[in-house]
């Protein structure tokens, strides 16, 4: 009987751990739709680094620096975005 339930409690923590990871995703999904310049922003930085990565010089120097910043920023976005997913309502 005990092995049972342990089976029972395993499987259905499976099965609901993927649907509570994946909640804040699509809500974040959500947010990017209702702001469509940060979307777009995150979209551009998001290839100013892949330019700036594959880019035969450094820039005088620069590249390694703005490729930091580009990626400080995206992770600035990105975690304004979720807070507003985890955090406000669609709208608010």
């Amino acid at each position: 009987m005990k092995r049972t339930v342990s089976k029972l409690l395993m499987v259905a923590s499976l099965v609901v751990l993927p649907l509570t990871l994946a909640a804040p995703s699509a809500r974040a999904g959500e947010e990017r739709r209702e702001h469509p310049r940060i979307s777009h922003a995150i979209t551009a930085l998001q290839d100013a680094i892949a330019e700036l990565k594959a880019a035969p010089h450094d820039f005088g120097g620069h590249r390694a620096e703005a490729v930091e910043a580009c990626e400080a920023a995206l992770r600035q976005l990105r975690r304004a975005l979720q807070y507003r997913a985890t955090h406000e309502g669609p709208g608010q």
